[in-house]
């Protein structure tokens, strides 16, 4: 959601601030624009629509200066027009804003009443103009920002650039991330380590209330008290920055297909080559001592933790909680003792979830991070960590990060029901030995790619798809649907399949595909009843499962994909595969933006 990038350096900002802005698209926006300090002159470059046509801009108007800020913005107060792109800017100063100001139409009428006009829809504008404010009144650009810092609530990340200041940008963090990349003489701002991965390998992430004064040569942060803070310079890892689509039409693409190599990853992070045992350094949590486990997350990773409840119940015998992190924060649940608390998020910065985190602080025993990014605020401020080892995703729609955080749910699933001791050694080994072997399954179900593609192609037809499946599936379901409609723009709903008969099958016709995940199961006769009674009323049914299942389930299917055999308890992970290659072949059919649709952000880093 909304990117930022800085450039304090020795050749012409524009081009490097284009490209780094290529890498922030993964992030979703709708709108673009740059600005320099060239010879003291501060000027600016906005499109709408996608980075080329800034770059067009840019060719016909080119922008010279080796000091600039730029910005994608992905519209929260008024529409996605050039008038409302960032940069903002007062006379002599120019903001980028990743965020929402909550009481910026209160400074609004402040300004107005003092004869301050306004151009824009949007919430950012108030902070160049506040800031431009305090510069006609005498003083510093350092000291007018802090000073309109001080004044906004609600969160943001801050960038600012000023007419005749070629070696300062003013910077601040209050929710969404904001890092500070070290140079040779050379400095950069950005929204995160990707997009600096270019420049420079040597990351400075600034906390919640932080602002820092950035040359060439020197940074100075102050945390939210204004005392100096001394942040860590972190390196970040090359592979954890790595962008390319090595050759993949979509980076959604390539990220399907990498699901085999990132589950293996997993796997060899937590459990030693030869060893039956979990290993989970820094998880220093005795399930035998756990009363009550509360999960919260958004989007796909909350489909994960509704995954992740089946297999904490029934493994591990430990009653789980679960809710969407925007509910949970607001529900204000009791936390009681012996209670663990875990968040799960791919960017390890979604704001709703960050927040119900922060509600668990002082109320549960152990707060317990599931993240992509170990740097990330998740990750910082979770007791213990664990960590995805997914790599950079970059499509907007989740996918090796989701099976991902299955696996590593699965391992810590698995290590609480040997604590409790509801499983044994062997059993546990027993399934550690089958999750060793489902990379090679999962590049077995890769394989079908070209079978579910030509199934897509009728689904790109229909208007509605209804997801079904029971137990572990009942997530899948939800997830499979959550795809389809994120990338293809097809209304699709996942239910479980024992409410077909309370609402879903009126919707049931000859024109609505039903998709039933359904492996063969203790609970593969129940929802080939409901099968039946989707075909009774001429419903398409697709249904993914084994060949067994395929072939119990008789006459009557619109499609089927057959998947390999797996054990039951890692059926979810499997059965991920298919759900995403249908989503992704459905919206190639349809001629999608696959990697970026429209209204959706990569990491939603505000309400």
């Amino acid at each position: 959601m909304c990117g930022i990038i800085g450039v304090l350096g020795d050749h012409e900002a524009a081009p490097v601030l284009v490209e780094a802005l290529k890498r922030l698209e993964y992030r979703g926006y709708d709108s673009a624009g740059i600005a320099t300090v060239n010879h003291g002159v501060l000027d600016r470059r906005r499109a709408v629509g996608k980075l080329v046509n800034l770059s067009d801009k840019l060719v016909h108007e080119p922008l010279a200066g080796k000091a600039g800020i730029g910005h994608t913005r992905w519209a929260t107060h008024g529409a996605p027009t050039e008038g409302n792109a960032h940069p903002h800017r007062g006379r002599t100063v120019a903001v980028v804003h990743n965020g929402i100001i909550e009481n910026y139409r209160d400074l609004k009428d402040e300004l107005k009443g003092q004869g301050v006009t306004f151009e824009t829809e949007t919430d950012t504008e108030i902070v160049a103009l506040l800031t431009q404010r305090y510069m006609d009144e005498g003083l510093s650009p350092v000291d007018a920002a802090y000073r309109t810092i001080d004044r906004l609530s609600g969160a943001f990340a801050l960038a600012f650039l000023f007419d005749g200041e070629e070696d300062l940008i003013v910077i601040a963090r209050m929710g969404p991330p904001l890092a500070i990349g070290h140079g040779d003489g050379e400095m950069y701002v950005g929204s995160d380590a990707v997009a600096l991965a270019p420049l420079t390998d040597r990351i400075t992430y600034l906390e919640d209330g932080d602002r820092a004064v950035v040359t060439r040569t020197s940074v100075e942060i102050r945390d939210a008290n204004g005392d100096l803070a001394n942040r860590e310079i972190r390196l970040v890892r090359a592979e954890a920055t790595r962008v390319d689509k090595a050759g993949y039409r979509h980076f959604m693409a390539k990220e399907i297909d990498e699901q085999p190599t990132v589950i293996s990853e997993v796997i060899n992070a937590y459990v030693p080559a030869g060893a039956d045992a979990i290993e989970m350094p820094g998880i220093d949590v005795d399930f035998a001592k756990v009363d009550r486990l509360v999960m919260s997350a958004c989007g796909t990773a909350f489909n994960a933790c509704l995954t992740a409840k089946y297999w904490f119940e029934k493994l591990a015998r430990i009653p789980v909680e679960i809710d969407v992190a925007s509910e949970f924060r607001y529900r204000e649940p009791p936390v009681v003792d012996g209670t663990v608390a875990l968040f799960v998020s791919q960017s390890g910065e979604t704001a709703d979830t960050l927040a119900a985190l922060r509600y668990c602080e002082g109320k549960a025993d152990r707060i317990l991070g599931i993240v992509n990014v170990p740097e990330s605020s998740i990750a910082r401020e979770s007791s213990a960590v664990l960590e995805l080892h997914a790599g950079p995703e970059i499509g907007v729609a989740s996918t090796k990060a989701f099976t991902a955080q299955l696996t590593v749910l699965l391992l810590l699933a698995l290590k609480a029901a040997g604590d409790r001791g509801t499983l044994s050694a062997d059993q546990i080994a027993d399934r550690l030995a089958a999750l060793r072997g489902l990379p090679a399954v999962m590049n077995t179900a890769l394989d079908l790619g070209e079978t579910v593609e030509r199934i897509a192609m009728a689904v790109s037809e229909a208007r509605d798809v209804l997801f079904l499946g029971r137990g572990t599936m009942y997530p899948l379901a939800m997830e499979g649907a959550l795809k389809l409609k994120e990338i293809s723009y097809i209304h699709a709903e996942g239910y479980a399949s024992g409410e077909l008969k309370h609402g879903p099958i009126a919707l049931i016709d000859t024109n609505v595909p039903v998709v039933v995940l359904a492996p063969d199961d203790d609970l593969f006769d129940k929802t080939m009843s409901n099968l039946q009674e989707v075909i009774a009323r001429g419903g398409k049914v697709i249904l993914i499962s084994d060949e067994r299942g395929i072939g119990r389930a008789g006459d009557g299917l619109w499609h089927a994909i057959p998947m390999p055999k797996v054990h039951a308890d890692l059926a979810p992970i499997l059965y991920a595969v298919p759900a995403q290659q249908l989503a992704y072949h459905t919206a190639v059919a349809k001629g999608t933006d696959v990697d970026q649709p429209r209204n959706l952000a990569k990491s939603v880093t505000v309400e």
